[in-house]
């Protein structure tokens, strides 16, 4: 589970030279599984594209729409005070666990899949978080660009992170409204139901 983590953290990074075949090289090494032929999928996406390209790709969809940027507090959380309480609360952990950010924000899942490689016992309210944010961020994608190689990505992320929902449903947790932000957020947008014309 942990090179699965580790693998997906590294997909997440900007493209720079030479990270394609080194991330195949990771892929390659993992067991079986169903996130593995999604990260598979999503190479084969992405191999045949320069590397212009695959920063463009990487730009437009996880850094510049809020909505499909890979952080856990803001599609639950939008820019409320409780998204800024979890970054805090998770910089306490990756402090206490010596997990390198990669210069992300603590809400990206960059760090957060790095942080659930290390951890024993993950922060309640991140476990809780990770599967709707996740939905949320994957349902949003899908809808603004179906064919999106990063969907492939996404499910991954889904399929490795599925065994925390367990977790989440054991452990003793405050009520978390979800996704209060982002349903405010994506009303707005005219492709959803209910959202303006």
């Amino acid at each position: 589970m942990k090179e699965v983590l580790e693998t997906l953290a590294l997909a997440y990074q900007y493209p720079s030279p030479g990270s394609t075949n080194a991330l195949w090289e990771r892929v390659k090494a993992l067991p079986s599984s169903p996130s593995k032929s999604l990260l598979e999928r999503f190479l084969q996406a992405t191999s045949g594209l320069r590397l212009a390209e695959r920063e463009e790709l990487h730009t437009r969809t996880l850094d510049l729409n809020p909505l499909t940027a890979p952080n856990v507090g803001y599609a639950v959380y939008g820019e409320d005070y409780r998204r800024g309480r979890f970054m805090a609360e998770l910089n306490a952990e990756y402090a206490r666990l010596g997990v390198d950010s990669k210069g992300e924000i603590p809400d990206h899942l960059i760090p957060v899949l790095r942080y659930l490689a290390k951890a024993e016992e993950p922060l309640p309210e991140l476990l809780g978080l990770l599967g709707p944010a996740l939905q949320q961020i994957a349902h949003t994608l899908r809808t603004l660009e179906p064919k999106n190689p990063y969907l492939f990505l996404l499910e991954a992320t889904q399929g490795a992170v599925r065994p925390y929902a367990k977790l989440a449903a054991d452990a003793p947790t405050k009520s978390l409204q979800l996704p209060t932000a982002v349903s405010s957020l994506a009303s707005q947008l005219p492709f959803w139901k209910g959202g303006h014309k």
